[in-house]
């Protein structure tokens, strides 16, 4: 797949979005917790399917900073400390137009797991 390269990159923070807007007009906001839990990371995905991590805990997580990593990725420092996995043009494209599709799976794979999106302890973020 040869995704668009985004025109524009803009952080909600309020509403932690991302938000990619595209040459074509379309733009598209993810939510940093479906950034977060999809992870291209090898510390969420795994080695291969029948090793990733399913994440939990991460509905309130945000982004602290983003940086490209050269021309085909971006680089997301999430405020949970986790900033290993790059995202690709093509997987934040991919993200973006199947989003809906993915939080459904995510939401049935935490409920499968007696888990929940809910932090398990109170989290002190300093401004």
């Amino acid at each position: 797949m040869s995704a668009p390269i985004p025109t524009r990159i803009h952080y909600h923070q309020r509403a932690r979005e991302l938000e990619l807007g595209y040459a074509d007009g379309t733009s598209y906001r993810l939510p940093a917790e479906l950034l977060r839990v999809y992870s291209p990371s090898a510390e969420v995905r795994g080695h291969g399917p029948d090793t990733a991590v399913l994440q939990v805990g991460k509905k309130d997580v945000g982004l602290k900073n983003i940086t490209q990593a050269g021309r085909y990725a971006l680089k997301l420092h999430f405020d949970d400390g986790h900033d290993s996995g790059l995202y690709s043009w093509d997987y934040l494209y991919e993200m973006a137009r199947h989003q809906s599709g993915w939080w459904a799976d995510y939401l049935r794979r935490l409920e499968e797991a007696g888990a929940t999106r809910e932090p398990s302890s109170i989290t002190i973020k300093q401004l």
